[in-house]
């Protein structure tokens, strides 16, 4: 697997695939986006992330140039911290290893700066399988805020989880020992 800009010409199409419904949708991108997803709108929503925040989208490519994962990430030179932001992978590919191959990758990327300190996302506390995903990669939770997101008749927590410098270490150490 390798990461590589996503481009909303090529990639488009494999993404909007992954969304089931509106459930999942919501759990994906908290309805920034509509449902369902449109070209356009993905499109002016990865603009405005990138002027606001420095965003950038990436696009997980299995060997054969297969699709397997979406991610956009920013790094924020006053806090030393990056963010993940609207994480999926290809629901086929789920239960494979491949969300947790493309975090690592994620990581390396992010922590190539060495001003990185630490890398943070979102999940809802409703989306327990990835939340398990991202713990099983090292990331840690540092703050839930409960009853944060209404969908329907549920209403959802936001759980902010970190994975610091020192995950980074540790992991690199763990794999050179083995």
């Amino acid at each position: 697997m390798k990461l590589r800009p996503f481009s909303i010409d090529t990639d488009f199409e494999a993404l909007k695939s992954w969304m089931a419904d509106e459930r999942a949708h919501a759990l994906w991108c908290a309805d920034i986006l509509p449902c369902p997803l449109e070209r356009g709108s993905l499109s002016d929503a990865l603009r405005s992330v990138h002027e606001r925040s420095g965003d950038l989208p990436y696009a997980a490519v299995m060997e054969d140039g297969r699709m397997a994962g979406f991610f956009c990430y920013s790094f924020d030179q006053g806090t030393k911290e990056g963010m993940l932001k609207f994480i999926i992978v290809d629901p086929a590919l789920r239960g494979t290893g491949i969300a947790q191959e493309m975090l690592r990758l994620a990581l390396s990327r992010a922590f190539d700066n060495p001003d990185t300190e630490a890398v943070q996302l979102n999940v809802f506390t409703a989306n327990t399988r990835a939340r398990k995903c991202y713990e099983k990669a090292g990331f840690t939770e540092r703050r839930t805020d409960e009853n944060a997101f209404p969908f329907r008749d549920e209403t959802w927590g936001r759980c902010n989880m970190v994975f610091t410098k020192s995950d980074m270490h540790r992991i690199l150490k763990r794999e050179s020992s083995t």
